[in-house]
């Protein structure tokens, strides 16, 4: 086994503001316990949550790692207590609930996945955190079965590319709203069945006219706020309604009388906080159901920008924004 440093450089955050609050430090390496693996970190991904912690709007959990960077690829350089299933060596990615955005970060071993042959391990990187919330909220949360339609607000997004992408693998109609032409576009290629500037147009009567009418079976809100008596307008009877994130707003007001006389579902969540053996069952459902489909070369994420760590306030920038499309990475 490789001899380990005693330091690696991490982007911490110091007093929370802009995007020059992420700053280098050298800081121990940290020692795999029982049930964790320690990862050389090839690539880490970087997500709306690694912003809002920069911002000191949602702190780690208890226990966490003050590091930002939810989500990592690399290879295993050490093995806690009790690992058998990770050699040293190996490549993995994984969820983590902090500590991405360094040279080494530990993972729960049951919360690594496998990297496949031929995949880059900055497509790796870009998977975990999109794949797990995208899955557990449109499939387990939001029960969506093949054949029905969904609406994605976001649609160029990490988590909106990753919709598309997984949506139309197991059979689902895809739309999208998204801000501008250009980005429409964009969603399509990706391939969404249809992408509505919601700039231009209003997304309710965009799908109203797309289903005939009848509209959609499932929502996944990024949004929150006034979005919220919008998207139920555009669900079918027996719709449900999943929300993720709130970057609209926390608070909405809805017709209950229609959330009765529709029969409609309104449901959310949040990753990070979940327990270790809630996101243990996650990762060895999407590594039965999805990732052969990761290794068949039919799912990769939508890549976007990659970065140096060194250069985490940059990708920062990029994703706030709002001009990327898909996901952006950090190359450590």
């Amino acid at each position: 086994m490789a001899i380990l440093p005693g330091t690696m450089t991490a982007i911490g955050v110091g007093t929370p503001g802009g995007p020059e609050a992420l700053r280098a430090e050298t800081l121990p390496v940290p020692q795999p316990g029982p049930g964790e693996v320690l990862v050389k970190v090839a690539f880490a991904g970087v997500n709306r949550p690694d912003v809002a912690q920069r911002r000191g709007m949602y702190p780690p959990p208890p226990g966490a790692s003050p590091i930002p960077g939810l989500e990592i690829a690399g290879q295993v350089a050490a093995l806690g207590p009790g690992v058998t299933e990770w050699l040293p060596g190996q490549q993995v990615c994984a969820l983590v609930t902090g500590g991405g955005y360094a040279e080494y970060c530990l993972a729960k071993a049951a919360h690594c996945l496998p990297v496949p042959e031929g995949m880059g391990l900055d497509e790796a990187a870009a998977l975990p955190e999109t794949l797990f919330t995208v899955w557990h909220n449109v499939f387990q949360r939001g029960y969506a079965r093949e054949g029905e339609t969904i609406l994605v607000h976001g649609g160029t997004s990490g988590i909106g590319s990753m919709a598309i992408r997984l949506g139309k693998l197991f059979g689902l109609t895809v739309i999208v709203t998204c801000g501008g032409a250009d980005k429409c576009a964009k969603a399509l290629e990706i391939g969404a069945a249809h992408a509505i500037d919601y700039k231009a147009r209003d997304f309710v009567a965009e799908v109203g006219a797309i289903s005939g009418g009848k509209g959609v079976d499932l929502v996944l809100d990024m949004v929150g706020g006034d979005y919220v008596p919008r998207n139920l307008a555009c669900l079918a009877e027996d719709g449900r309604h999943v929300t993720i994130a709130v970057q609209g707003g926390p608070k909405a007001e809805i017709s209950l009388v229609q959330v009765m006389l529709r029969r409609l579902t309104l449901t959310g969540s949040t990753l990070r906080a979940r327990s270790d053996e809630f996101k243990a069952l996650l990762a060895q459902e999407i590594h039965e159901t999805v990732w052969p489909q990761v290794e068949a070369g039919q799912l990769r994420p939508v890549m976007d920008r990659a970065f140096a760590l060194a250069e985490a306030g940059a990708a920062h920038e990029r994703m706030e924004s709002g001009g990327h499309t898909g996901k952006i990475v950090l190359r450590v």
